[in-house]
């Protein structure tokens, strides 16, 4: 948490708070580019990268932020999101700045190409790679897996063994597709998944409009108090709060892990600045709007109706709110389905990545099989352990990518502020 969270602070200052450019990113994400070089359009790269990683974590894991820390947990996890949005931004820019052109056109890049050809540390960029390939079976599949194997039962009285094979048998057909199918769905997904939830949220902010101003007042307060009771939750100690929050936002949002740069590198491009751009808006749109949405409709709905949040399990409090709209156990239990679908497809692009690397192009199509496999076992085991090493991967990820940024800070903050602009520094 502390190099990660510190490395975001660094980039932040050093860039000259670069999140002010979010809006041009925004706009350059639907733009398309001329001239460029790369296997996908911009929009593709950050709808891959926003498939990985909005997820599961953006409801199950802000209740449970909520329930742990209190509803001062989501003001700490926005912040997060918005300080990482310079660290992606820095990741992306190296990933494009040393990508390199593969045999078939498309481009691979990512911290193991940025340790090996240009910090020439062979050992940290397998270690980072090895760990790729690790957090792809855990957290991109069979913990993924799992999720929809859990949401479906339900109302469903199906067989996690049924479920795991028409999960796999659908996301097999795309993984074994490529790079360029994994895109062409995640572009398909990731809007219908996200207006799909994001609509009932924002239904439920409508209908709890009256108190809706003090839900945003009581996470702030929360965030520097442990003042008492929303909906018949205790308060909770300020440094709980602010802990559970910071760590939710880090890992929910993937910046600094160096997982949403390996879609950037394959971006039609003419400027790793530009791309950087377009890239970090994945962070601004996962962690600072997804999340604080999920966190304002929690609050609000525990502040409308206090009763009905007594004693009730930490990671049920969005259903607990979505009840309270017509159909609303059902819509949230679809965009968790698709939400964990889309990470199986996004993290599987990031498997094949790293296999790449590893073992070339013949060892990606035994990285796919395995991959399948692992999301059947998913469905059907139990994952308190694989969630345990999925989380260490994670975080072990971290170590090798920040090695790389920090190292070759010089050049990422040098060629920034030359291109104030976005399309003049560092062509590719």
């Amino acid at each position: 948490m502390i190099l990660l969270l510190g490395t975001h602070i660094y980039f932040t200052v050093k860039l000259k708070f670069i999140q002010k450019r979010i809006p041009e990113g925004i706009k350059l994400s639907f733009t398309k580019e001329k001239g460029g070089q790369g296997g996908i359009s911009p929009y593709a790269s950050l709808a891959t990268a926003l498939a990985a990683t909005i997820g599961t974590g953006n409801i199950i894991g802000i209740s449970a932020a909520i329930a742990v820390g209190g509803p001062g947990a989501v003001f700490w996890c926005w912040i997060t999101g918005v300080f990482g949005i310079a660290t992606c931004y820095a990741e992306c820019f190296l990933a494009v700045r040393y990508r390199v052109r593969k045999e078939n056109g498309t481009y691979a890049g990512g911290a193991m190409y940025v340790l090996e050809r240009v910090l020439h540390k062979r050992k940290a960029a397998l270690f980072f790679a090895l760990l790729t390939v690790a957090a792809s079976f855990g957290i991109g599949s069979s913990v993924q897996s799992h999720a929809i194997s859990a949401a479906v039962t339900e109302k469903i009285a199906l067989s996690p063994h049924l479920t795991g094979i028409v999960v796999a048998m659908l996301a097999g057909s795309i993984v074994i597709g490529g790079g360029k199918k994994i895109a062409k769905v995640c572009t398909f997904l990731v809007p219908i998944m996200s207006f799909l939830y994001l609509g009932g949220c924002f239904f439920l902010m409508i209908k709890n409009a009256s108190v809706v101003p003090k839900a945003v007042a009581v996470i702030v307060r929360a965030a520097f108090s442990s003042e008492a009771v929303v909906g018949g939750m205790a308060g909770t100690a300020v440094m709980t709060g602010i802990r559970v929050g910071i760590s939710k936002g880090l890992f929910t949002n993937e910046a600094g892990m160096g997982s949403i740069a390996m879609s950037a590198a394959d971006a039609k491009t003419t400027s790793p600045v530009k791309q950087g751009i377009i890239s970090m808006t994945g962070v601004f749109w996962d962690t600072v709007v997804m999340c604080a949405v999920t966190g304002i409709t929690i609050v609000s709905s525990m502040l409308k109706n206090p009763g009905s949040y007594q004693s009730i399990k930490s990671d049920r409090l969005c259903f607990q709110a979505f009840s309270f709209m017509p159909a609303g156990e059902w819509i949230l239990i679809v965009s968790l389905v698709l939400f964990a679908f889309a990470t199986i497809i996004g993290w599987s692009y990031y498997g094949e990545c790293a296999a790449g690397y590893l073992f070339g192009e013949r060892g990606i199509g035994v990285y796919q099989i395995l991959f399948i496999v692992t999301i059947y076992l998913g469905a059907v085991m139990s994952l308190e352990m694989v969630w345990g090493m999925a989380d260490i991967f994670n975080s072990l990820m971290a170590v090798p990518n920040i090695l790389s940024l920090l190292l070759l800070r010089r050049i990422i903050i040098r060629e920034t502020v030359a291109d104030k602009k976005g399309n003049s520094a560092g062509k590719v």
